[in-house]
């Protein structure tokens, strides 16, 4: 059983990484194929909206397929289909493809994203300790090989079409041997079931809606983060090209590092800590980014944004999974979508109000996200406490 589940947690790993992989490929492919189909700036945000409503549709869709046929089968699948997807945007001609094309890898994406943490979470259950943090750490480690692989391939002026093709084979041959290591939908139970769960349909509690609030705002920081963090260097400070980029760079990468730490410290110190003190370091390091005066101030308060909040979405997906077992997938996938609609609704609420405000002072919605999260961080306490805890008792 022990190696089982060893072999399933390494599976997950190459999961998450598979996703980030995939995704950041089409991320790095972006300028090319915006002018191979000869669109405009404009056109292309549009377009994006298809992406993440793809997601958003992916998510909610296979949250019950999960829970009915298992992680085991549903995640090799999905892979399967968001690698096959990710190579429909290199061949796409024109802007109504290229509509279909996002519209795919969302879906893809999508379903991959829930049936992923679904399994992560029945991972976690096994070991019977935090392990969440790290699978969310490969998954920025594969945008990271991503972005070094395809830096190589268009020094090399490999079409996009040549280049995703090859990524959608590799990911077809990861799906596949991948998929013997994933554990059964019934593999792990917790120690209080003696008896296997009646499934009846039902409403998502409140419980799970709650921790889908929270998911949103941190997750609309993050957004303020991908889009904004070089910006803010570059207008607010006056700062070159190159080192206004390094802002994201230090989000991205204390994040990373953030979330390969997170489990221990959600080991030791509970997950209602871990939301707590990281959402306020999170918003200490954004106020501190966007009332600075001084480019190393910024470059530092961007890195302690990332660091705080790097283990709080982990700690949401944890709660909801756990929560219960029979239902983790439509748990999982609630959280998981409305977290997605906040990364793309950052970036589209600060837009609007720099037109009433210096950039910098936006940056208080984000603060202000964060600090509601950190104020109710009690919500990861499970409802119903149970004889077996996966966490330490949360201060």
């Amino acid at each position: 059983m022990e190696q089982d589940l060893r072999a399933g947690r390494l599976a997950t790993f190459a999961y998450f990484s598979l996703n980030g992989f995939l995704m950041g490929m089409w991320v790095v492919h972006i300028p090319g194929i915006e002018h191979r189909v000869g669109i405009s700036h404009a056109v292309l945000g549009w377009l994006l909206l298809l992406l993440g409503a793809g997601a958003f549709a992916g998510m909610q869709a296979v949250g019950p397929l999960t829970d009915r046929f298992g992680a085991r089968t549903v995640v090799p699948l999905s892979a399967a289909l968001c690698s096959a997807a990710v190579v429909l945007p290199g061949v796409a001609t024109n802007v109504w493809t290229l509509g279909a094309a996002l519209l795919a890898l969302g879906v893809g994406n999508g379903c991959l994203d829930v049936s992923m943490n679904a399994h992560a979470v029945q991972v976690e259950r096994g070991y019977r300790r935090p392990v969440m943090s790290a699978f969310h750490a490969a998954f920025s480690i594969g945008g990271v090989l991503a972005a070094l692989t395809g830096s190589r391939t268009l020094s090399l002026d490999w079409s996009p079409a040549v280049t995703l093709g090859a990524v959608a084979l590799g990911g077809l041959a990861v799906a596949a041997l991948a998929a013997p290591a994933l554990l059964r939908h019934d593999a792990i139970r917790p120690l209080d079931d003696a008896t296997p769960a009646t499934k009846t349909r039902r409403r998502t509690p409140r419980h799970i809606w709650m921790l889908a609030a929270l998911a949103l705002m941190i997750m609309l920081c993050e957004g303020v983060a991908n889009d904004w963090s070089t910006l803010h260097l570059r207008q607010v400070l006056d700062a070159t090209a190159a080192t206004a980029a390094l802002a994201y760079g230090a989000f991205a990468t204390a994040m990373t590092v953030g979330r390969l730490l997170a489990d221990r410290a959600t080991a030791r110190l509970g997950p209602v800590a871990v939301l707590r003190y990281g959402a306020s370091v999170a918003a200490l390091g954004l106020t501190a980014a966007a009332l600075s005066p001084w480019i190393p101030l910024a470059l530092a308060g961007w890195a302690v944004f990332g660091a705080g909040l790097s283990g709080c979405v982990p700690q949401l997906l944890s709660a909801a999974g756990h929560s219960d077992q029979d239902a983790a997938g439509v748990n999982v996938s609630r959280v998981a979508g409305l977290g997605y609609l906040g990364m793309l609704a950052g970036p589209a609420v600060i837009g609007p109000l720099t037109h009433v405000l210096p950039l910098n002072l936006t940056f208080l919605l984000p603060v202000a996200c964060c600090v509601i999260a950190a104020c109710v961080a009690g919500i990861l306490r499970p409802p119903h406490p149970a004889p077996a805890r996966l966490e330490a008792e949360a201060v």
